[in-house]
């Protein structure tokens, strides 16, 4: 979902930047062809210094502030290099390495997340660059280059791309012949870890994070002085415990050279049993869902208790990703919001739940930046989820992520929410068009594998550009066929027509592109449910449990005086 209005961002994949590629592409060839990639030999070093970003920003430069060394997501260690792209500036670090002359070094590094590049220069040969439109995990690119007769040091660097999302990069080489720096010294043991905290607790476990340690590679936690699990991360969620029960923890930070000693313990209780939020009002047979803003972009400002009753489905948008990977936080932005206070929220959520609606928790968004790729931070997700459902008395929560997803970590996280919070719990999620278009999508393949427990699949219909309907034919977004083709591959792929809603803007200022009119919204509806108003694509049957119709937002719904939720709202309702 945007928090930009009129932003248009196309989804389906673009083509490559041209800068740098079709370099990169010949100069392999090349190299290859003459023999120049090989193996390094043994007495081979990494030349690159702080390769790991454990020293933080230590001997890179990162231009305009860009970068950042984060302790999530990390391929090794305890830290990478997170950069960001921010208007004409493509997020480049580089670091200046001593190399000696007519010497062959392999460049290697591993990168995550945007557009990502890897590449020198001032070799006083062929400069050489390649790079990776992107991942959700973490993906190496490499390649090699040749020194010059009189080179002694050369600029490795790497950056992003221009309105991209940012990228990590972790454990950069450089390796060859000895430069005159040679290879950093091995790992010493590490420092104790320092602030250890408990967080969200259940009946039968405790949620605990800590700071991160410089040349860590791993954790050991104890539970009354008994190592009770391991860790790659700063988190760690010890269970199998007695309800009710106070434990002592602590934590150790280890790495090749040993393990430390020991941080100071901590006491945490875990949760009575019983005291976990209840079942909340049954989602109805056809539903409509909106997202309701917690921020100003433009849009009218609203208190929940200012969503109209056509909405039976509030995702609040949206939560905060923590420094703890999978780990959120809800904050809500009361100087945004005309001064809405924690105290009235809490008090308009139990109020749109008196009034028969669910409020639920939505993740991600078009900036969300929350990872969960892991099983730690499966465990963050769905405890740190439900640490909020407890808090807030939220009903459930929304899968929003536009930036990656795992279908199997985000399968675990939720399944361990659904395992705490029980039967009453809603699931949502609103999946980009090129994420539906194939049960082998990560989303698809999540939405499957949770069908047991899932509440609704509203994918977005716009921000698309064209499209492949379950025909086999292109259409293009903004048209009924679009919506009506598009749906019927989740229909025919496995879902169940109560599990597939038709995800819209609610204005023309919703989304950069892919507004349809409410008529054309009732249309498909009416087409998929009971075979009429259909346009040149007619689905070969009907599907008179479909679930309904989401908006983005609430909000831009209001600022075009509800035009979307008064004609789509009693027209859902109306399904058979």
């Amino acid at each position: 979902m945007e928090r930009s209005p009129g932003r248009s961002r196309r989804r389906r994949r673009r083509s490559r930047p041209v800068l740098g590629g079709a370099l990169a592409v010949a100069t392999a060839a090349a190299l290859t062809v003459t023999g120049l990639v090989g193996t390094a030999q043994a007495a081979d070093v990494n030349n690159a210094k702080n390769a790991g970003f454990e020293s933080g920003l230590a001997n890179w430069t990162c231009s305009g502030g860009s970068g950042a060394a984060v302790s999530s997501p990390v391929r090794s260690g305890t830290s990478a290099l997170k950069a960001t792209p921010a208007g004409q500036d493509n997020a480049k670090c580089s670091q200046s390495v001593k190399v000696k002359p007519n010497s062959t070094y392999a460049l290697g590094s591993w990168v995550q997340g945007g557009y990502a590049y890897l590449g020198v220069s001032g070799t006083g040969t062929t400069d050489v660059s390649t790079w990776t439109p992107g991942s959700s995990s973490w993906t190496r690119l490499s390649t090699s280059f040749t020194t010059g007769a009189n080179t002694t040091s050369v600029t490795v660097y790497t950056h992003g791309w221009y309105g991209q999302a940012a990228y990590f990069t972790d454990d950069v080489e450089v390796t060859g012949p000895d430069g005159g720096g040679g290879e950093e010294p091995g790992p010493v043991i590490p420092a104790a870890p320092a602030g250890l905290t408990a967080g969200a607790t259940t009946t039968s476990s405790v949620a605990l994070s800590w700071n991160a340690v410089s040349g860590a590679t791993g954790y050991k936690v104890y539970r009354n002085g008994v190592q009770a699990t391991t860790s790659t991360g700063t988190s760690a969620t010890v269970a199998g415990l007695a309800a009710d029960t106070a434990y002592q923890f602590s934590v150790s930070a280890t790495n090749a050279a040993g393990e430390s000693v020991k941080s100071a313990a901590i006491s945490a209780r875990t949760a009575k049993e019983g005291t976990g939020p209840g079942p909340g009002p049954a989602v109805p047979k056809h539903a409509v869902t909106g997202y309701w803003q917690n921020f100003n972009n433009g849009a009218a400002v609203q208190r929940l208790t200012d969503v109209p009753a056509d909405y039976d489905i509030i995702a609040v948008s949206f939560a905060d990703a923590t420094p703890t990977q999978g780990q959120v936080t809800f904050n809500l932005d009361t100087a945004g919001l005309n001064g809405y206070t924690d105290a009235q929220f809490r008090a308009d959520i139990k109020t749109k739940q008196a009034q028969g609606k669910n409020v639920i928790i939505s993740i991600g968004g078009e900036l969300g930046t929350v990872r969960v790729d892991n099983d730690a931070s499966a465990t963050a997700f769905a405890d740190s989820v439900y640490a909020l459902m407890q808090d807030y008395g939220f009903n459930g929560v929304d899968i929003d992520l536009e930036n990656g997803l795992n279908a199997t970590y985000m399968t675990k996280a939720l399944r361990q929410l659904s395992a705490k919070a029980g039967s009453g719990l809603v699931i949502t999620m609103a999946p980009q068009t090129i994420d539906m278009q194939s049960t082998s999508g990560e989303y698809f393949k999540t939405a499957l594998n949770i069908k047991d427990i899932l509440t609704v699949v509203n994918m977005q219909y716009y921000n698309s550009g064209s499209m492949l309907g379950c025909d086999g034919k292109v259409y293009s977004q903004g048209s009924v066929d679009f919506l009506t083709a598009l749906a019927c591959i989740q229909l025919e792929g496995g879902l169940a027509p109560s599990q597939v809603g038709i995800g819209v803007p609610a204005s023309t200022r919703g989304a950069g592109s892919g507004y349809v009119s409410p008529s054309t919204v009732n249309a498909a509806l009416d087409c998929l449910t009971k075979g009429t108003n259909c346009g040149s694509f007619k689905p070969s049957k009907t599907y008179p449990s479909l679930r309904g119709a989401m908006t983005w937002s609430t909000n831009w719904d209001a600022t075009a005086g509800f035009a979307w939720s008064k004609a789509v709202g009693p027209h859902v309702r109306s399904l058979p």
